[in-house]
Formats: structure tokens, sequence, C-alpha cells
């Protein structure tokens, strides 16, 4: 398919002027630092195809840059109460919420979101930072008086220097799982963002030093593999967060390993719905839908496979239908663009070959989209399979397309969720409780959803899959990333001989 990128526009948008350039720079020791490679790559406007900026290209000498301003900014800060720091956090907070509609305008932009799940997706991000200020209130070690005369405390104390790789899917709210968390907690941190979306962040920096962040406690290099490799590499960063596809989450996490590093390295997924013919239409229709065409599938707890236990017509019409109901756009309750064209020629390809070659029934078919002349469409499309080993069954494709089998017993639909490699989330349908603890103790994943297709925890509760859907340590956000970013200190103590020992 011919390239669609136009001259670089404006986009009008109703919230603050974005204070970002035309350039993306790294932010390092609390300014915007030009590459020292003096290299920068573009990023563009999916609903479009414009340039939306120029995006500095990072190089090993720029993650060691970042990384020195961490470490001399490291001391003080740690001095610091996790009081005081909380204190930051709460004025962060606030930002957040002055700023929304400027940053809610920089991610529809550069990410293609429809503004509702722009909003939502500022509000779900900061809620790990109103949980992160409430650390002086959870953070506390346990003490104990474990025999006569002697006490045993434990201290959490920060790692020092860690970093976090984040994706493009999420601007916003995948960089708040572990940022806020990791310097409350007394460490400096590396960021890098993905080069598609990377205006959000950098503005996000600038909020973070109005909030009283001190220079060079975050720091933020932009660039592709190198900087990942730089990261992993660096012998002065303690522990490396990742989100992103599986095979490069088990790239880094072994890497990190390698280099003797804590990791916690989130992958990709392929999440089943399983419909039980007692589920209520109405209700898990409209959230089967939300599921899978949410945020245009390109998330990890999207909805991917329906599997239907016995014969469910009336759902199957109910689902389609709400599917073909959903506009092309990015308002509110809309369906935005894909994030490029290899997005969409990679959706295309999987809706492609699941008919021709592997003899699905299009029930729902969002090919046309793709023919608008500017940025990178795809509308909801919905399959229908006779196999279950179908690429689009099995697969990862990270678009708003979902594929539906039906089987004949609960047994039936677990082998198939249970054969799948990746265990981020699934999801039961029922009426009936025990259905629903049949099935969620038989689900091979980190999350399970009970009538909820989206299941993603809320603090204090920690986000996380598991079997390909993870590598390495410990859960994001919550007490997961509390756990990650700090170590345990023991401290036992005596101070008189006791009348009377027990040990």
């Amino acid at each position: 398919m011919a390239s669609k990128r136009k001259a670089a526009a404006d986009v009008e948008a109703p919230g603050k002027k974005p204070k970002t350039s035309g350039k993306a720079e790294h932010f390092i020791g609390g300014k915007p630092t030009a590459p020292s490679s003096g290299k920068y790559m573009v990023s563009t406007n999916p609903a479009t195809g414009a340039e939306s900026c120029q995006v500095a290209v990072g190089t090993v000498a720029d993650v060691d840059a970042a990384v020195q301003a961490a470490k001399a900014a490291g001391p003080a800060w740690r001095a610091l109460t996790v009081g005081s720091r909380a204190k930051i956090m709460y004025n962060f907070r606030q930002l957040l919420i002055d700023h929304k509609e400027e940053l809610a305008d920089l991610v529809v932009e550069e990410h293609g979101k429809n503004r509702g799940e722009a909003y939502g997706s500022i509000a779900k991000g900061n809620e790990t930072v109103a949980w992160a200020a409430s650390l002086p209130a959870i953070a506390q070690g346990k003490f104990l008086e474990v025999s006569r005369g002697v006490t045993c405390h434990e201290i959490r104390e920060p790692l020092g220097v860690v970093a976090s790789i984040v994706p493009f899917n999420f601007p916003i709210m995948v960089p708040m799982w572990t940022l806020p968390i990791a310097i409350t907690t007394g460490n400096c941190m590396i960021l890098k963002p993905s080069e598609k979306v990377p205006k959000t962040m950098f503005r996000v920096m600038e909020l973070l030093q109005e909030a009283g962040v001190p220079d060079g406690v975050v720091n933020l290099v932009n660039g592709c593999a190198e900087v990942v490799n730089a990261i992993c590499d660096h012998p002065d960063i303690s522990a490396v967060s990742f989100v992103g596809s599986s095979r490069v989450a088990e790239l880094v996490s072994k890497r990190c390993r390698n280099n003797n590093k804590r990791c916690m390295a989130m992958g990709g997924a392929k999440n089943h719905l399983v419909a039980l013919q007692d589920c209520d239409v109405a209700m898990c229709s409209h959230d089967i839908v939300n599921s899978f065409v949410g945020c245009t599938g390109q998330r990890c707890m999207a909805a991917s496979v329906l599997v239907l236990v016995g014969d469910n017509q009336p759902l199957l019409d109910a689902i389609v239908a709400k599917a073909a109901a959903m506009k092309k756009g990015q308002g509110a309750g809309e369906v935005g663009p894909v994030i490029d064209q290899a997005a969409q020629d990679r959706i295309l390809r999987y809706i492609n070959e699941a008919e021709t070659r592997d003899g699905a029934t299009v029930l729902l078919d969002g090919r046309s989209w793709a023919e608008e002349k500017e940025g990178w469409w795809v509308g909801p499309t919905i399959l229908q399979h006779k196999s279950t080993k179908d690429a689009a069954c099995c697969e990862e494709i990270f678009g708003p397309v979902l594929s539906i089998v039906q089987v004949d017993t609960r047994e039936a639909a677990i082998e198939m969720e249970n054969s799948s490699p990746y265990g981020n989330a699934a999801c039961i349908y029922t009426s009936s409780g025990a259905h629903a603890q049949w099935f969620s103790k038989r689900f091979s994943v980190g999350m399970v959803g009970v009538n909820i297709g989206v299941p993603v925890p809320r603090e204090p509760f920690s986000f996380g899959g598991s079997n390909a859907s993870k590598f390495g340590d410990f859960d994001v956000t919550g007490d997961g990333a509390m756990e990650f970013f700090t170590k345990r200190k023991k401290v036992s103590t005596k101070w008189n001989v006791p009348e009377k020992q027990d040990w």
C-alpha cells in the first residue's frame, strides 16, 4: 500500500496549545537536550499521516548522560523522607488534572486515541500517582520484638537508578504504572518512551519539574534499539521495567538477567473471552464490543478470541450489531486510527488470510476503512472460524479484530485458552457463580474477569500476566511495583542483656 504521509499540518483541539516544538528532544538533568548523534526521525499523526514531530535518536552516550544526571541527583533525593517525596506527588497529581486538556490534545494527536480514551488514560495513570502519594501510609516496614530484649525491624531502601521502557499504545498511562512509585520510593529514573509517541511524556517531564521534582531525578531518552540495549547494559542502572511485545520482553529480560539486574518485562497477549449460554446478552454484548474495539484493539488487555460454549445466536447477533454501529473518528465513543501503516498492513493481512486461506466467515468487515486517503484506519472486524488453529485465533493481531469459535463443552473452552502461550487475561461471561469459579480456577492467566472483558486490576492490586505475557520479577503498579523498586534491609537490635534468654 502506498504511503499516505502528508505535509505537516496543525491539529485543531480544544485544550491549551502544547509547549512542545517541532522537535521532541531528550530531557536530561532538568532541560531539553539534543541527541549526541545529531540525528532525528519522523513521528506521524496516525489520523492524518502528517508529520507530528522530529524525534531525537538516542545513543549509548545519551543514556550514559542521563544516568550521570540521575546519579548526581540521587543522594539528595534519597535523603528526603518518603513523606516529603509524596508531597511532590500530590502536586504532580493536581498538575495532571489542571493540564488534562493539553495532555489529551497530545495523546489524540500523536497516538490517535479518541478524546474519551485520552481522558481515561490520563485519569487511570493519575490513580497510580495518587497511590504513590499514599506511600507514607503503605511503605513502612515491619517491627517486632522477636525475642526477650531483641527487636527486628525492616527498612525499604531504593535501588538507585532504575529505568522504564514503555510502548506507544498508552503514551501517559503506562509510564505512570512505574514512574511515580519508583521515584516516591527514592529512586531516580531513566524513561524511554516509544519513538512513535514522544511528545506527551516530554510535556510530563516539564510538569514533574513544576511539581517540585529536582533536576536529574527523572530523565527521558528517546530512541530505538540502541537506547534499549544501553539501558539493559549500563552498570549503574539497577532495575529495568519494560512493556511491549513478548519477543522483545523476553530479550530484555534475558539481557538484564545476564547483567545481574532486576527486570519486570510485560509482553503481548491473546486474551480469550468465554461466553456461556446463561450470560446476560445485553450486558455481555456491550462489554465484548468495548473490549475488542476500545482503543482500536491496541492494548494488551483487549479481547481477541470469543469462545461460545454451545450455540448463542442472540449474543452473536447483538455483538455484530453493536460493533457495526461504531463510527470512525476521534470524538468520544468513536473508533480511532491504528498507530501507523505497518500496523494497518499487519491487521489487514490477518483478516485477508483468515478469509481466503483459512475459510473464516467475515461477519463484520472493517477493511473498507483502510481506503481512507488520510491516516491509517481499520474498522471493527468480526471473524467466525471453523478451526481454533487459525492464525487469527492464535497470534496477537493488536487491532480491532474479534475471532469467534464455538465449542461444545466448557472443557473444550478451557483447553483452547490453556493452549495459548500467552497468559495476560481471560474472562468468563455467565450468570452462575459456580461456573465463574470453575473457569477462574482453570484459566492460565494473571488476570481474570467475571463479566468484565478488560479485567485490569486497580490499586492497590498490581497489574501482571503470566506465561509468555510476562518475564522477570513482580508486577507493575500497586504493591508489586513498590516491591520491585525497593530492597528490604532488616535490623536486629539488643540494648541490654535480657533477664531470661529465649534464643
